[in-house]
């Protein structure tokens, strides 16, 4: 793995070179996917410079000690640096997802136990929000559909980062959280004190940079507009604003209500569209692929349960890494980072017993 250290260095100086040309910068998505790459490069460089520095220090450690022996005390904890460096660098070397540090739009939908589940799902909204603003990302709400009660019986927000680093890309972090959320509680809508177990879906795609990126020819688009409508049927307004966006080739449909505009909410539709084509372009390479991975942690198979919520003990749980806590309560306010670096890990543990094998 280590081999591929010398051309790594070399393309972080070609691509150091390319932004200090005037004309990347005239291109915006190009000087966005420069930028990306640099700062990815620019990890594996600092942590080379490391690896590199903690085998220097160690040796002359070593051959001071055969002088005097007071040195040879140095020895051990510069070894454990190395060794710290040595790994640090060997899972930045791990074939990272190309899409990592692209922004993100989650959808999160009401499933089995009617009220709760939608009551939930504005829980979940919640959460996300929260860690989103922990994070400094930016959100923004582009459809819903509130339930009686005031949950949701789908919502669709967009997740936009800041940094050019794909490591702290949106994407990066928040594409584990694809699957269905088990929550078991009391819910507000129960008289006796029961506690029940419902479930709420979350469908997770990576934001398309460019409208470009993804092709779509107009006459595979069937749109019809209706009038908007919200919780037990009631007008929302008078005019037929809402609407619904039909990618024939594919079955993708896509409805849009969120806004009084119809242009509004037909560009936020051609939004949502074009990730899930991203999404279902990127499914089907993998799945043809050869040597495509599929990895345990975020799989394709989005009725998989990945987490339960369990309100009377206080406790977080996620099936797939085996992480358990008991700070529920910290968690629905925002607290993911542990839970979501516990799926990073596993996941770059499995990526790097691939490389193995």
């Amino acid at each position: 793995m280590f081999e591929s250290v010398d051309a790594l260095i070399d393309e972080h100086r070609r691509v150091q070179e390319e932004l200090s040309d005037p004309a990347v910068h005239a291109d915006a998505a190009r000087a966005k996917r420069v930028n990306r790459r640099y700062a990815e490069l620019s990890r594996i460089v600092a942590a080379h410079q490391a690896w590199v520095a903690a085998g220097v220090d160690l040796e002359a450690a070593r051959e001071l000690a055969r002088e005097d022996e007071a040195f040879a005390d140095e020895v051990p904890a510069l070894e454990e640096r190395l060794a710290e460096a040595q790994e640090r660098l060997r899972r930045l070397l791990i074939p990272r997802d190309p899409d990592d540090a692209r922004d993100v739009i989650m959808e999160i939908k009401a499933g089995e136990g009617g009220a709760e589940s939608a009551l939930f799902a504005a829980d979940l909204l919640r959460m996300y929000l929260q860690y989103a603003a922990s994070q400094g990302w930016k959100t923004e709400i582009i459809e819903r559909d509130e339930s009686d009660l005031g949950g949701f019986k789908n919502v669709q927000v967009a997740f936009k980062g800041s940094s050019s680093d794909p490591a702290q890309g949106v994407w990066a972090h928040l594409k584990y959280e694809g699957g269905v959320h088990r929550v078991q509680r009391v819910p507000a809508t129960e008289s006796q004190g029961r506690i029940h177990t419902s479930t709420t879906g979350v469908l997770v795609f990576p934001e398309v940079d460019e409208p470009e990126e993804i092709a779509i020819d107009p006459n595979d688009l069937k749109i019809d507009v209706f009038r908007s409508s919200g919780p037990g049927g009631q007008s929302v307004n008078t005019t037929d604003s809402a609407v619904r966006i039909t990618h024939i080739p594919t079955g993708i449909v896509v409805s849009m209500q969120n806004e009084k505009s119809q242009l509004q909410n037909r560009e936020a539709g051609m939004r949502v569209l074009r990730a899930r084509l991203l999404a279902r372009q990127q499914e089907e390479l993998a799945a043809v692929a050869a040597d495509a991975r599929k990895s345990q942690i975020r799989g394709m198979d989005r009725s998989e349960r990945i987490r339960t919520y369990n309100f009377p003990e206080n406790r977080i749980a996620d099936h797939r890494t085996g992480y358990k806590a008991y700070n529920l309560d910290a968690v629905m306010n925002g607290a993911l980072d542990p839970v979501i670096q516990s799926c990073i890990e596993a996941d770059e543990a499995e990526r790097l017993a691939a490389l193995g094998d």
